[in-house]
């Protein structure tokens, strides 16, 4: 009897650099052996420092995590473009509409993005994806494929929609949106690329998910899991809204069960890496 092949998933934690907990709880949970990648929010205020702290995990790996809705940029030319937000990056919504008025050129942010991967460049880098998946814009989506092949990272995330319920007015908005842009973008891509998964739960995983979407995964292909694992400390994290939209300790502690890794065991699902 021939064995089945495995399932192989990437389990793939956003946020690295959003703030030191975060840091900190991505560090825990790949030093435990339960995350295998994770992308790096290049200008967090202390990032080389929080790099540093990668020294003492092995086989993570790495990718830069562009941004366009957090903090200030690493380019001052594009910090005196959002002089209206005291020279932040505005919300995804605001920052998106400026892009496709015009308002915001993709020149300005390919240079914004080209310094947040050399921030990054220490490290052996094998993925783009982007925080809030702003780089799936249609406008935005050649230029991240374009610095990809600039910096030989062989990778870039094409995110896609989830349909599983619950979902309300705001998550049927957001699947049909994030539809017709993979829909646009996925032609674009030219190499093989994992089959995203975690858009339905972003920000809060749980055991039912995961039980409920590994069963429709298939042997032999390659998935990739976004997570959003981290410790929380509240005199770092003092958003409300931040708060409300993520479970950082409890995705940490669903990466780290005896139960979530009993379901890789059903469903024969291996966790995996990168291929360079």
């Amino acid at each position: 009897m021939t064995a089945r092949e495995p399932i192989h998933l990437i389990i793939n934690a956003d946020d690295y650099g959003y703030f030191p907990c975060i840091s900190r709880g991505i560090v825990d949970a790949a030093s435990s052996g339960v995350l295998t990648a994770t992308g790096i929010l290049a200008n967090s205020p202390d990032l080389e420092t929080q790099l540093e702290w990668l020294n003492t995990v092995e086989g993570l790996d790495l990718g830069v995590h562009l941004n366009l809705t957090f903090r200030q940029p690493l380019t001052s030319a594009l910090s005196e473009k959002l002089s209206h937000w005291e020279g932040c990056f505005p919300g995804v919504y605001e920052i998106s509409l400026m892009i496709l008025a015009g308002k915001i050129s993709p020149q300005e942010i390919r240079i914004e993005w080209r310094a947040q991967i050399e921030a990054c460049r220490q490290k052996k880098l094998l993925f783009l994806n982007s925080h809030e998946h702003i780089h799936m814009l249609p406008v935005l989506f050649p230029l991240a494929l374009e610095l990809a092949q600039e910096y030989e990272i062989p990778h870039v995330r094409l995110t896609q929609s989830e349909w599983l319920a619950p979902f309300g007015v705001s998550a049927l908005f957001r699947n049909t949106l994030m539809q017709a842009m993979h829909a646009l973008n996925k032609p674009r891509l030219k190499v093989k690329t994992p089959i995203f998964l975690g858009l339905s739960r972003s920000g809060k995983l749980d055991y039912a998910y995961l039980e409920t979407i590994f069963s429709t995964l298939k042997p032999g292909q390659s998935y990739e899991l976004m997570c959003h694992p981290g410790r929380f400390e509240s005199n770092e994290i003092g958003d409300s809204k931040l708060k409300s939209y993520h479970d950082w300790e409890g995705e940490l502690a669903l990466l780290q069960s005896p139960k979530t890794h009993a379901l890789y065991e059903k469903f024969g699902i291996r966790l995996s890496h990168y291929q360079n």
